[in-house]
């Protein structure tokens, strides 16, 4: 399927690995360049030499890459700043965070809740607010947050990520039904359960420190509760991220993308 977005630029933030390159992956395949973010700049070159080595060259997209902390405003005046990308002027925006850390409530101080809220809520609605009238005025624009499954059903240890990740759901809810809608701007959350990713392994040696269990012993009880019996791939959230972004995804706005294997239990 021809997705009808070659050409466009896109900004992937957090793509130096797991979902944020599974994302920039898919979209450069699509013929869509790129400017990939993330704060490490070693980690952040090798991303962006595995992009064009693997997609760009086949598509002829441009991979451009800035390392920078996004969450503040220095950092995204030197994406927006990039030589040879677009300026403000992006055709799709992901944005996308590391969660916040794990832990008891009790433990988190206000200065812990204003550094989860600024990388988790603040930060994707300062990217919208630059870039959404640009897209508005060309009459085409996708925005995908990505968030996490925890904003439909909570993670007692992820009170940060859960408050903050809701309250950019709530946000984007309103901003996405606003007159962008008839301008072909699209607004969505992309929500992933376990993916194989880095996070995913850090969480369980953290949990192993804690129990004295062995990692893969954890590892193997969430995958048990999972029905798909497995985690999931950067390749296929990136693919799922790719689609909302798409010509033919302009009827989807305002919505929160689950992918998570079948974990979460509802209907609704």
């Amino acid at each position: 399927m021809d997705l009808g977005i070659s050409g466009k630029w896109a900004l992937v933030c957090g793509a130096s690995k797991g979902l944020g390159l599974g994302c920039a992956q898919a979209l450069v395949r699509e013929g869509v360049n790129v400017v990939i973010n993330a704060r490490g700049a070693e980690t952040l070159q090798a991303a962006a030499s595995k992009l064009i080595a693997d997609c760009a060259g086949s598509t002829k997209a441009s991979v451009l890459f800035v390392a920078a902390d996004i969450t503040t405003p220095e950092g995204r005046a030197a994406v927006f700043a990039a030589p040879g990308g677009p300026g403000r002027d992006f055709d799709i925006v992901v944005t996308n965070a590391g969660g916040p850390p794990p832990g008891d409530f009790r433990d988190w101080d206000r200065d812990a809740w204003i550094r989860a809220v600024d990388a988790n809520m603040l930060t994707p609605i300062e990217l919208i607010r630059a870039t959404v009238d640009g897209m508005a005025a060309r009459g085409f624009g996708r925005i995908v947050n990505i968030t996490s499954s925890s904003v439909k059903a909570p993670i007692d240890i992820l009170g940060l990520s859960n408050g903050a990740r809701s309250g950019l759901t709530g946000f984007v809810a309103g901003v996405a039904r606003s007159k962008l809608a008839k301008q072909g701007v699209t607004l969505n959350n992309l929500l992933p359960g376990v993916f194989d990713t880095d996070r995913i392994k850090n969480m369980a040696q953290r949990t192993s420190e804690q129990t004295g269990q062995p990692i893969e012993v954890i590892l193997h009880a969430r995958v048990k509760n999972i029905p798909a019996q497995r985690f999931g791939t950067p390749d296929e959230f990136g693919a799922i991220c790719a689609f909302l972004c798409s010509t033919h995804a302009a009827y989807i706005t305002g919505q929160n993308v689950l992918a998570d294997g079948g974990a979460y239990p509802g209907t609704f």
